[in-house]
């Protein structure tokens, strides 16, 4: 296992040297690609031996949980005063990028954490909620982002979640659902409405701890990432200090809109991670297995095939990569998040899919993990946002541009 102080190191070496920045987007600083190496390592090493026992039981070991705080890796953009790795968002995105290519399971819990609980702490919190709240996130608590509802998915903002003021506290009752890792998450943060007839105006995000009363309503069964917690909550009654409201009243639905486009990003690096780890499970076996007295993966359809999808991840990896520098560069990067969202969720089922057929029968089985990538792909095309609303994000842009 890497070590948390190297993993660190690598991290925050690389904000040191921050000014040096690559010259095209396939290449990567050294501190970059020492966190890069470390991950890889750490993902075969302690994350890969227990994903089949996890997909299996639909629930993630709390020890892989455990391990991703030890590796610094659930604090990437904290900065080091509240015990984070004080990295980069590109950092974060090639930390998702990596466990996915051997878990997306364990991809998505530690991308929701980073680049949606923390980023809305760092960037909206006050500063007495960063002081208490983000030490605690880097290095022990696992948290959630709560903003689906039963009639609010793509439409994010027809919230009936509500929360009217009691003195010094709120009240929040409503239903939540399709909520990452809320099964294990001690820390949550809800978006609810304080007055609707504000309409979006009225949200609010509010940050609640599970023993406030916090009602796991039901854990998903699904098709894909099934280590991942996806569950409905309830709040009954559930009473929230007023000084845990983060950004202020009224702001919820500005900090949802900001942090979803980031949100973006990161699963199209989850697609991108898994897609490329499909990929590289499937092809060796192409060069094992013989027939007609070669190497199967030497006969020209499949040589064309895997051609093709090579061509395909990695215009996927230069669209992710570019738009998680433009991110981190501070310029527009809306369009761009988008355009890799939806690309690299589409090349993930593509190339997923293809795998299982490279590997004939064996790759049908559960015994080797490859049709895991299938099943973990289909999810790329709706959460953050569905396919649809990433291409009438992409179309606004161009009627903009062109009408």
């Amino acid at each position: 296992m890497v070590s948390r102080l190297a993993s660190r190191h690598f991290s925050r070496t690389a904000v040191a040297s921050s000014d040096v920045r690559p010259t095209s987007l396939d290449v990567f600083t050294e501190e970059e690609q020492m966190l890069r190496e470390s991950v890889r390592r750490f993902a075969e090493d302690v994350v890969a031996p227990k994903v089949r026992e996890m997909d299996e039981n639909e629930m993630m070991d709390p020890e892989i949980i455990k391990a991703l705080f030890e590796q610094g890796l659930m604090g990437i953009e904290t900065s080091a005063d509240h015990g984070g790795s004080e990295s980069s968002f590109t950092s974060a995105i090639i930390v998702i990028e990596e466990l996915a290519r051997v878990d997306p399971s364990v991809s998505v819990m530690c991308d929701v954490h980073n680049t949606l609980v923390n980023t809305v702490i760092r960037t909206h919190g006050t500063q007495e909620q960063k002081d208490k709240w983000l030490p605690l996130l880097a290095q022990t608590t696992l948290g959630s982002f709560c903003l689906s509802e039963p009639a609010s998915g793509s439409d994010a903002f027809a919230l009936q979640t509500r929360a009217k003021k009691d003195g010094d506290h709120w009240i929040l009752n409503g239903t939540k659902m399709w909520i990452t890792n809320s099964y294990e998450a001690d820390i949550f943060l809800i978006f609810a409405n304080v007055d609707p007839s504000k309409g979006y105006k009225g949200i609010t995000c509010f940050l609640a701890t599970k023993d406030m009363g916090i009602k796991i309503a039901k854990k998903e069964q699904k098709l894909g990432i099934r280590a991942s917690s996806t569950c409905s909550l309830a709040f009954d009654d559930l009473r929230i200090p007023a000084e845990n409201i983060i950004g202020g009243e009224g702001k919820g639905y500005k900090i949802a809109i900001e942090i979803l486009n980031e949100g973006r990003i990161g699963i199209a690096a989850q697609m991108l991670g898994l897609a490329q780890g499909a990929f590289d499970k499937a092809v060796p076996y192409t060069f094992q297995r013989s027939q007609f007295g070669k190497p199967v993966g030497t006969f020209q359809g499949l040589a064309f095939q895997q051609a093709q999808a090579a061509v395909e991840l990695e215009a996927a990896r230069l669209l992710t990569y570019n738009a998680a520098r433009r991110k981190e560069e501070g310029r527009d990067f809306v369009r761009e998040a988008a355009i890799a969202k939806y690309a690299a969720s589409q090349v993930a089922q593509r190339v997923s899919g293809a795998a299982i057929e490279w590997t004939g029968g064996i790759g049908f089985t559960r015994e080797t993990g490859i049709e895991k990538y299938w099943r973990d792909s289909k999810i790329g095309a709706i959460y953050e946002g569905t396919s649809n609303i990433q291409l009438q994000t992409i179309a606004k842009f161009i009627q903009k541009q062109y009408s």
